[in-house]
């Protein structure tokens, strides 16, 4: 990991977004080093697939965190842009501008996490304000956007995220929890709206709400996360990363389409396998642990599998995930050659069974000479 990659320490101050407590079970701050963690992924992805090019001296790259909570992401897409594009954009201001107007966008969750996200990232809740470091906004908003939405009802239940109507049907002094991202019919159209023109961004990447709290609890309480994938793929960015949890890999409500997607898709090219959560998410009680995934839309191939636990050593292996006559996912790189040996034993006993049938036959009606 880079020295970009660690925990922020300016003087003798810890890192704010180190030290702010969650929302909700559903709504998880990143910790600051795990999101720099998936950036380094992501940067090693770019410079693969494009000679060895450094994604954060491009100053065409366009970034989305389309659930941004504190601002994380943001935040340190745009501390590696700032070191990046140094040679291109010499003047800080002019190249922070830059950055900040035309490369890093994001849509917040809620009101309190647009405000906060806004912070992070312009160092002021106001993006035109007078300590914004960002001088090319006309407006509050910025490129982080944030609008109250109400879920669409058809009996009982919304339409896009499904849910309850007695639950979330309620005074506008509570929030909806209506996510934009995941709250429309044409996303492409949505992101038009939002951002304007024919906006296309090569990389989608931040940490979705995982569940709705409707009365549900753990296993029970309806994942949404994976609608937030789709919709991310929907978009077609040349890049896709997501923290999720790893429960999508065996079972979980309402997600077998998602799952059996995820596992034909040959274009999910890396996922890092935490099997604790609480080795991500200090404090957060997950069980399943959690993943994230790397998805890049132009180059096809097996999966680099990564399991981590604790400070045990690393698992690494590179595969298809689905092997051959298998329809789950095998999360331990290990097992593979388990379920390998098993199946070359069973093929070298049915080849054993037929010879012997075919010589019983032979032997029972010999051939006239």
């Amino acid at each position: 990991m880079t020295d970009q990659a660690g925990f922020a320490l300016r003087g003798r101050n810890p890192d704010v977004l180190t030290c702010i407590a969650n929302l909700s079970n559903d709504e998880v701050f990143t910790p600051p080093e795990f999101a720099n963690r998936m950036l380094d992924t992501l940067a090693e992805a770019w410079a693969a697939d494009n000679g060895g090019a450094n994604i954060w001296a491009d100053k065409t790259v366009k970034f989305l965190d389309p659930f941004t909570k504190s601002g994380v992401f943001l935040r340190e897409i745009t501390s590696r842009l700032t070191k990046g594009l140094e040679d291109q954009i010499p003047n800080l201001q002019k190249r922070v501008d830059h950055i900040l107007t035309k490369q890093v966008f994001g849509i917040a969750i809620t009101q309190l996490t647009s405000l906060l996200a806004r912070r992070s990232l312009y160092c002021s809740k106001h993006a035109n304000g007078k300590h914004s470091i960002a001088k090319g906004f006309a407006n509050d908003a910025g490129n982080i956007w944030f609008e109250r939405l109400e879920h669409t009802w058809v009996d009982g239940k919304c339409k896009y995220c499904g849910a309850s109507q007695e639950t979330f049907d309620r005074g506008e002094d509570l929030e909806t929890h209506a996510y934009a991202f995941i709250h429309t019919d044409d996303i492409k159209t949505r992101m038009a709206e939002l951002f304007g023109g024919d906006m296309q961004f090569d990389v989608i990447i931040g940490n979705p709400p995982y569940q709705l709290d409707d009365g549900g609890f753990g296993k029970s309480a309806a994942p949404i996360y994976h609608q937030f994938v789709e919709q991310a793929k929907a978009l077609e960015p040349r890049c896709l990363s997501m923290v999720i949890p790893a429960r999508w890999f065996a079972g979980g409500k309402g997600l077998d389409e998602f799952r059996a997607s995820m596992l034909a898709d040959d274009r999910l090219r890396s996922i890092d396998d935490f099997l604790s959560a609480s080795d991500v998410f200090p404090g957060v009680g997950l069980k399943g642990g959690v993943c994230y995934f790397l998805w890049d839309r132009d180059n096809r191939g097996p999966c680099r599998v990564s399991t981590h636990f604790k400070d045990w050593p690393v698992s690494v292996e590179s595969r298809p995930l689905l092997e051959e006559g298998v329809d789950v996912f095998i999360r331990f790189n290990e097992g593979l050659s388990i379920l390998k040996k098993v199946v070359d034993t069973e093929h070298k006993q049915q080849h054993s069974s037929t010879a012997a049938q075919q010589h019983s036959s032979t032997a029972a009606y010999p051939i006239a000479a």
